[in-house]
């Protein structure tokens, strides 16, 4: 049979399947494990105390996660006076070897935050008065 130029080889199209093989395999596969899991439990527990290093990393693995680094808390005194003012106090800090660059951004974070938080209460404000100023009608 020779194609034919407008015409479909397969005019009814990809046979549709009644569900996705894989996602029912893995329902039954995971329904398998979960029934044999305390004796999977067990074995695994007496493998690692028999001295089986895969089995007792594992073991640790689960009990005792990896650690992950953090930052201590950061030591910086900012003066009272204008964002702007605090913004470069964090900035002489980190040019003298204070703060490290992770803290910087961190801490000048911080600073855009309450900069959007007193942007957003002035303008609450001058609304607040211009509805005042009108009579409260808008």
């Amino acid at each position: 049979m020779t194609f034919k130029k407008g015409q479909s080889g397969n005019p009814k199209g990809r046979p549709r399947t009644g569900s996705d093989k894989r996602t029912d395999r893995r329902a039954d596969t995971r329904a398998l494990f979960l029934e044999k899991a305390p004796d999977l439990v067990k074995k695994v527990l007496e493998l690692a105390l028999a001295g089986d290093t895969t089995m007792l990393r594992l073991c640790v693995d689960r009990i005792v996660p990896s650690l992950r680094p953090t930052d201590g808390p950061i030591s910086i005194s900012l003066p009272a006076g204008s964002l702007v003012d605090q913004g470069q106090a964090v900035l002489d800090a980190l040019a003298v070897g204070k703060l490290t660059t992770d803290q910087a951004n961190s801490v000048m974070g911080v600073i855009q935050g309450q900069a959007k938080i007193f942007e957003t209460d002035e303008l609450a404000r001058r609304v607040a008065a211009l509805e005042a100023g009108n009579g409260g009608s808008t």
